[in-house]
């Protein structure tokens, strides 16, 4: 996935990608992106988005969002 993110043009790179994990596994998304294989993921934006908060805000997003300002609001830059 890395790769195919990383090698599209500019004109279709990812403004930025959400991880949706489990609230109480940030810690160990963090340590696994430490790890060799993603050493280029902090190219990408990564963000960490946790259940618990996509859970909470998903009516507000769903009635005001437009576009993706409403997860990056509660997603967590992991870099």
């Amino acid at each position: 996935m890395l790769d195919l993110a990383l090698s599209g043009s500019e004109l279709n790179a990812p403004a930025g990608l959400f991880l949706v994990a489990p609230d109480s596994r940030e810690e160990d998304v963090r340590a696994q992106l430490t790890r060799p294989a993603f050493c280029r993921v902090a190219d990408l934006d990564v963000r960490y988005l946790p259940y618990g908060e996509l859970e909470r805000h998903r009516e507000s997003i769903a009635r005001f969002g437009s576009g993706p300002k409403g997860i990056e609001a509660i997603a967590r830059r992991l870099f």
